[in-house]
């Protein structure tokens, strides 16, 4: 194992373990909220994401908090940790590019560079893009992020 990917081993299993965002934060008055459940039936990760994002042209409608709850593998509960953590602050807009970014490199199977600029610590999961049982465990919250903003109202 090469020392990026120790270190990135490394971040998957500290974000398992220490899991930012876990619990569903109840909504300040006057945010947009949004709220997705995804299943993967082939291993039984489910998760339950809410987006809550500040309202008004003045702010872009950046996304003040992100949470989550869940059951799953380590993989799964990581990748909601990561997203929980890098979420706020970015706008609508931001997130859903980010979140393509990652779609992109996790079905890359391998062949794509993460870009650790824009995706932070979420460039840990280049590994598991080998890997094609565990890209639904690492997008599972992903996914559920991207669809609850689209409901944030």
């Amino acid at each position: 194992m090469s020392g990026l990917d120790a270190l990135y081993q490394e971040v998957i299993l500290d974000h398992a373990k220490r899991r930012t965002g876990e619990g569903l934060a109840a909504p300040a008055p006057g945010h947009a909220v949004g709220e997705s459940h995804q299943y993967n039936p082939t291993c039984g990760d489910e998760i339950t994401v809410r987006v809550e994002l500040a309202t008004g042209p003045e702010n872009g409608e950046p996304v003040e908090r992100l949470s989550w709850e869940g059951e799953g593998c380590s993989i799964s509960m990581a990748a909601a940790s990561v997203l929980a953590e890098t979420a706020p602050g970015l706008t609508r807009a931001e997130l859903l590019g980010l979140i393509g970014a990652f779609r992109e490199l996790l079905r890359s199977r391998g062949t794509v560079e993460p870009d650790e600029e824009l995706l932070g610590d979420a460039a840990a999961f280049a590994g598991v893009s080998r890997f094609a049982a565990r890209v639904k465990c690492a997008m599972l919250g992903w996914v559920a992020a991207e669809e609850s903003l689209g409901r944030a109202v």
